[in-house]
């Protein structure tokens, strides 16, 4: 009878070892494994993400800000594809989507410069406005990967 429970335990491991292989061989496919490296992923076009508090009453000064500042400053960067803006009137939110080259190229500009140029709008924003304080709030900032 000790035999017979021995040999059952054994059956038992052996099947639960079984399952185990075939998960972790199944598992091989999924697509997630397959993803780019992020050595390669630095050479992808990359869209960056920004959302911005935009009242109904500032919205003109937001797209004149816009216009005047970031859109000649992107302009002239290494590696800008160009921008799209939109604002959903019912939340009071600005979505701006800016397509670079690469992450790499994206990247490789100065949070220094960024900060002049981001100084420069606000700046830009309360003179039009006469208020003491940029009144666009930054929501939430990330990138956007294209998808093949």
């Amino acid at each position: 009878m000790r035999t017979n429970l021995n040999l059952k335990k054994d059956y038992q491991r052996f099947c639960l070892l079984l399952i185990c292989l075939a998960v972790l061989f199944f598992q091989s496919n999924i697509p997630n494994l397959k993803a780019l490296t992020m050595d390669n992923y630095q050479s992808e076009m990359v869209i960056e993400e920004l959302r911005l508090k935009v009242p109904a009453d500032v919205k003109t000064a937001w797209l004149n800000a816009e216009k005047e500042i970031w859109e000649p400053w992107l302009s002239s960067q290494n590696g800008f594809l160009g921008r799209q803006l939109f604002w959903d009137k019912e939340k009071e939110e600005a979505l701006i989507l800016v397509n670079w080259k690469s992450k790499k190229l994206w990247k490789s500009i100065p949070m220094s410069e960024v900060n002049i140029v981001q100084q420069k709008f606000e700046d830009n924003v309360k003179a039009a406005l006469n208020v003491g304080e940029n009144p666009f709030e930054l929501i939430y900032e990330g990138e956007l990967d294209k998808q093949r």
